[in-house]
C-alpha cells in the first residue's frame, strides 16, 4: 500500500546533493520546517541554492546553514533580519558583505508566480512588477498597451522542504493559518517535496475540501512531535 511516511530526519533529507536548489517554506517565523533544515545541516550537502522568503530569521535553521558556509546562492524577498541580537541572525549579511554568498532579490508575488509557473509546466511570463527598477536589469522588457512588463523565468527546485499541521500517508497536507504561505506552490515546483507535519492522521480524516496540497505533489512525510511550533 502507498505509504510516503519516513521514520527519521536522516531519511527525510536523504539524497540532497551538492549544488541542489532547495525551496524552503515559511513566512518570517511562520510555517518554517526548522527540523528539516537542521537535518540538512547534519546531512552535509554544500554549494546550495536556497529559495525562501527570508535569508534567515533567527538563530536556528536557515541562518545556521548560511553561517556554516553551505549556501552558495540565496533567492529571497527579504534578505535582512530584524533580529540583530540573535547570534546567527546576521549570518547572511556578514556572508554577503564578505562576498561568500550570492543574492537574487525577488518580489514576493513574482517569486510565488515563478514557482507556480514551474509547477504548472509553463514557460516564462510577463509581469509589471519591478519594471523600471534595478531588479529588472538584464531581463527582457516589453510594453503592452502602455504598461511596462518584465519577463520572468519559472523557478524550479530539486527539493522542497515545507511544514504542515496535518498530513496522511499519501502525502495530503493541511496547513495552519499563515503556516500555509509559499508551501503549496513550492510543493508543486519541486522534484522531491519533503513535508514536516505536526501529526500524521489516518487516511480519510482530512476532508477533501480541507486538503491544501494534494499528495501527488509530496514524496516524503515525517511527523515531528514537539518541534518548533511556528505556525
Amino acid at each position: 500500500m502507498l505509504d510516503k511516511t519516513v521514520n527519521s530526519l536522516e531519511a527525510a533529507v536523504a539524497g540532497v546533493q551538492d549544488g541542489a536548489t532547495i525551496l524552503i517554506g515559511g513566512f518570517g517565523a511562520s510555517g518554517v520546517p526548522t527540523e528539516l533544515i537542521c537535518a540538512l545541516l547534519d546531512q552535509g550537502a554544500r554549494d546550495l541554492t536556497i529559495v525562501n522568503n527570508n535569508a534567515g530569521n533567527g538563530p536556528v535553521g536557515l541562518s545556521q546553514l548560511v553561517a556554516a558556509g553551505r549556501v552558495r546562492r540565496m533567492v529571497c524577498s527579504f534578505a535582512r533580519s530584524s533580529n540583530k541580537l540573535q547570534p546567527n541572525a546576521v549570518a547572511f549579511a556578514q556572508a554577503y558583505r564578505a562576498g561568500k554568498i550570492e543574492l537574487e532579490c525577488v518580489p514576493q508575488g513574482t517569486m510565488a508566480e515563478r514557482m507556480r509557473a514551474a509547477g504548472a509546466g509553463m514557460g516564462p511570463f510577463y509581469t509589471p512588477t519591478s519594471y523600471g527598477t534595478a531588479l529588472a536589469q538584464g531581463k527582457e522588457t516589453r510594453v503592452f498597451d502602455g504598461v511596462g512588463y518584465v519577463l520572468e523565468q519559472p523557478l524550479k527546485g530539486d527539493f522542497a522542504f515545507i511544514k504542515a499541521q496535518y498530513g496522511d500517508r499519501w502525502g495530503n497536507l493541511t496547513y495552519r493559518y499563515a503556516g500555509r504561505n509559499f508551501s503549496p506552490v513550492m510543493a508543486m515546483a519541486a522534484t522531491v517535496t519533503v513535508a514536516q507535519v505536526d501529526r500524521i492522521v489516518p487516511l480519510g480524516e482530512l476532508a477533501p475540501e480541507h486538503v491544501h496540497t494534494p499528495g501527488i505533489f509530496v514524496q516524503r512525510v515525517i511527523q515531528i512531535e514537539g518541534g518548533q511550533h511556528n505556525g
